[in-house]
């Protein structure tokens, strides 16, 4: 991009108009308008429906449970807890980092527009594109990954249940598909059925722990303080403890996955640049606090560690909960709590995947966008894109009926895809802080800002000084670490049944992007579009 074009986008500084519409106030219209957007979604998610939103999108207590098995193979009990420690204090600096981006720039498209607006002119365009197509990765595979985790859950129950159940994989994947067309059917109706069945959820999230948590410290034997804090296990067979410990990390990275979840849905949400900061840093707050109680509870009360990993559940918390109620209609009723919420958590996921692919459609970052960026007249929801994602997440449900290992490889991209894009403009702000290049909020300005070519402004919400420096370094740290070990495999020993395929599904995908960027993208795609006249 030229600087003569650099400069038609910012307008020279020419304020915008602001129009208003139903469902928009004139300060959700003015913020909006300050990035060159125009209103077209409904705003009907207020701080509680927002929150539900995002604390069982990340579900970090009921997805420790899914990912249980990870950490106890790789670190066992005590790399478990300090493995979540480490998890969490990186989770809180990254979802810190995205609270000031979103308060400076609330768009569904997140990631590639923070992108493109820290971006120096000359690698703008390429890097916010790579941007995008890393943050579609790494939601259409977290949806699909959230949809397959609540489709075998449900099939592990039936395991546990029926001792004569013969399981075959297309039940998972039916199962699945009926989960995604449960998402589908909430996320079409639109208006406020959404924000109000997340706000119920939030309930359900709170409620579920304490239902969990009671009958199963009450119940269970406990093991002793040394068992839990001291008992380091080292059974995928890498040569060192420490790289063990950071291998099993991952099963607690993907309890935190989907911190940007609320980023996307920022088109719905009133008073975005103030709302969804705080949802962000409260989310984290509470699900660490839920995570890592319930973490320490359930090491307690687990009972045989082997009799645990070896169950035909497929889900080691399912036997925990045999062996702690010593009933098999006792971890059933405990399971389907996690059942209920697994299959709630799939309908916001729908609703963040599909947003973000919607922007990004409109800024004509994919093929046929003309058809993904429309949005419906009457329900004001992008029906087109929500089909695709639905549609991309039933294909890849299929993998799993020829291999799961193949399924699982691209349930890891979710992990790698999600937090490469942290990375990326984690990284971007981090060189515009150190220079100085921010300048502070201002509610008068109604100029273009932070958009390609024009200045840039704080949101509301800012990590001042020296501490935004400390916090937006170590997430950085943390960020590159994450994004390293997910491409790993969860042992040493490794064969077509134990490989990670996410780094060729990441780096396929990517690749086919930057073809499809040399033959079509590169005309067509400029960055984030300025819509609004001046």
């Amino acid at each position: 991009m030229d600087s003569h074009e650099l400069k038609n986008r910012t307008a020279s500084n020419n304020e915008v108009r602001i129009s208003s519409s139903d469902g928009y106030s004139d300060h959700d219209n003015a913020a909006l308008a300050r990035l060159g957007k125009k209103p077209v979604l409904k705003r009907n998610f207020g701080l509680l429906s927002l929150l539900g939103f995002s604390c069982t999108i990340l579900g970090t207590w009921e997805g420790l449970f899914g990912t249980f098995l990870i950490p106890l193979q790789n670190g066992g009990p005590a790399g478990a807890v300090y493995s979540f420690i480490f998890a969490w204090t990186g989770t809180a600096c990254s979802f810190a980092i995205l609270a000031e981006l979103v308060s400076m720039a609330p768009t569904s498209g997140g990631q590639y527009h923070w992108c493109a607006m820290l971006s120096p002119p000359r690698t703008m365009k390429f890097l916010s594109y790579i941007t995008g197509w890393v943050t579609a990765i790494g939601w259409q595979s977290a949806f699909t990954s959230g949809s397959y985790m609540a489709g075998t859950e449900i099939q592990g129950a039936a395991i546990l249940a029926h001792a004569n159940y013969d399981p075959k994989a297309w039940h998972g994947t039916l199962i699945m598909w009926a989960a995604v067309v449960f998402a589908l059917v909430i996320n079409f109706v639109g208006g406020k059925i959404l924000p109000r069945f997340e706000s119920l959820i939030l309930v359900i999230h709170i409620l579920g722990y304490f239902a969990i948590l009671i009958p199963m410290t009450y119940m269970a034997d406990h093991k002793s303080s040394n068992e839990v804090f001291k008992d380091f296990v080292n059974t995928g067979g890498f040569p060192t403890d420490g790289l063990t410990f950071f291998v099993g990390m991952t099963g607690c990275v993907f309890a935190f996955a989907g911190g940007d979840a609320a980023v996307h849905m920022a088109e719905e949400v009133g008073n975005a640049t103030v709302m969804i900061p705080r949802a962000i840093i409260l989310s984290v707050l509470i699900n660490g606090t839920l995570g890592f109680t319930m973490l320490i509870a359930t090491l307690f009360c687990m009972g045989d560690i082997d009799e645990a990993l070896a169950s035909p559940t497929g889900y080691p918390f399912m036997e925990i909960f045999r062996q702690a109620t010593d009933s098999i209609s006792g971890a059933l009723g405990m399971s389907s709590i996690l059942l209920i919420i697994a299959i709630c958590s799939v309908v916001g996921m729908l609703a963040a995947t599909s947003r973000q692919f919607w922007s990004f459609a409109r800024d004509r970052g994919i093929p046929g966008w003309r058809l993904w960026s429309q949005v419906s007249p009457t329900t004001h929801t992008p029906t087109y894109s929500i089909l695709l994602t639905m549609t991309i997440s039933c294909l890849l449900g299929l993998v799993n009926i020829g291999s799961s290992v193949a399924l699982n490889g691209i349930i890891s991209m979710a992990v790698s895809g999600i937090y490469l894009s942290y990375l990326i403009v984690g990284t971007l702000l981090f060189y515009r802080r150190l220079t100085g290049a921010i300048s502070l909020y201002n509610d008068g300005d109604h100029s273009l800002v932070n958009v390609p070519g024009a200045k840039l402004m704080w949101g509301p919400f800012h990590l001042p000084g020296i501490w935004g420096i400390l916090i937006n370094g170590y997430a950085i740290i943390y960020m590159t670490i994450v994004v390293f070990f997910s491409f790993w495999p969860t042992q040493m020993d490794v064969d077509k049944t134990t490989m990670n395929f996410s780094v060729v599904g990441t780096g396929g995908t990517i690749i086919l992007a930057i073809i499809y960027y040399v033959l079509r993208a590169r005309h067509v795609y400029t960055g984030p579009i300025v819509e609004l006249s001046h």
